[in-house]
């Protein structure tokens, strides 16, 4: 007879860790939607935005995707710039 494993989320790893990685994820989705979807309300396919940016186009989409993870504030200002838009970061705190 085989033993059976369960498995619980996170298996080993503290619930925090995986908490902020989620977190992690959403964000790196959120950014990608947004620059999806001011590409396309300019009317602008992947390859221009890319070049624009100095980017390839598979790099771009994986930033749409929210698959490249959370890319860094240059990476972000060059997009921002080829889609004709302003960077904005802030800080809020924590709400209770």
């Amino acid at each position: 007879m085989s033993e059976h494993y369960g498995w619980r989320r996170g298996g080993d790893r503290d619930g925090a860790a995986v908490a902020e990685g989620y977190a992690v994820a959403r964000r790196a989705h959120e950014l990608g939607r947004a620059v999806r979807e001011r590409r396309d309300g300019l009317g602008l396919s992947q390859a221009e935005v890319a070049a624009r940016a100095g980017m390839t186009r598979s790099a771009l989409s994986r930033l749409e995707a929210g698959g490249a993870g959370v890319p860094t504030i240059g990476v972000l200002e060059r997009v921002a710039r080829a889609l004709d838009a302003e960077l904005v970061v802030t800080l809020e705190a924590h709400v209770a």
